[in-house]
């Protein structure tokens, strides 16, 4: 039985997953020691579960165009403004093993103005949260900043990472996952409250 605090749907093991994702979740308990419960509930669905591990696994990848690093970064950033404590968790603690510092951590909210952040970075970070913000969406003039740091294969990728996230958040925060304690220093939500972005 899963021993993380309960999500609005429950992920106990009286639920019977197909054989591949059972291979999915041995696999996580060796890197992480422990299933993650948003697999548990993707799995619930197998065939969703099946492509969104394949396109996570592309997103991911060594070969991608966009940094480790910046991809952590931008992971944790769409999480705080989605509020997915989950995803916080899991994603900064990737990034510290990235080589992420705490403190970039600490000044993303305001990494427009913090020395931490060099201007791929910023221009990177602005284009999450031009996308991930009801309201505030993409104009020229940002597009015009990103493609002074990324190619247009490169924006394509910074485009589908950060949706993916948006779609892995947004699951996660409405169906209340936990964090699992990856991460030892929590890492703050965005300063805004859900009903203000």
């Amino acid at each position: 039985m899963n021993s993380t605090p309960a999500s609005r749907i429950p992920t106990d093991s009286t639920h019977r997953f197909p054989w591949y994702a059972r291979l999915f979740f041995a696999n996580q308990r060796r890197r992480y020691g422990q299933e993650l419960e948003p697999a548990r509930l993707w799995a619930r669905t197998p065939r969703v579960f099946a492509a969104l591990s394949l396109l996570y696994g592309a997103l991911d990848r060594r070969s991608s165009p966009i940094e480790a690093a910046l991809r952590s970064l931008l992971t944790v950033r769409v999480s705080q403004i989605n509020w997915c404590a989950f995803c916080v968790d899991i994603n900064a603690a990737t990034g510290l093993k990235r080589g992420v510092s705490e403190a970039q951590f600490e000044a993303l909210a305001d990494f427009e103005t913090s020395a931490l952040f060099d201007e791929r970075q910023k221009a990177a970070l602005a284009y999450a949260e031009a996308m991930t913000r009801s309201g505030q969406g993409v104009d020229d003039e940002l597009m015009a900043r990103l493609k002074t740091h990324f190619d247009d294969q490169a924006v394509i990728e910074l485009t589908a990472l950060i949706a993916f996230q948006n779609m892995s958040s947004k699951f996660n925060a409405a169906l209340a996952v936990a964090p699992q304690g990856f991460c030892r220093r929590p890492i703050a939500h965005d300063d805004a409250k859900p009903a203000e972005r």
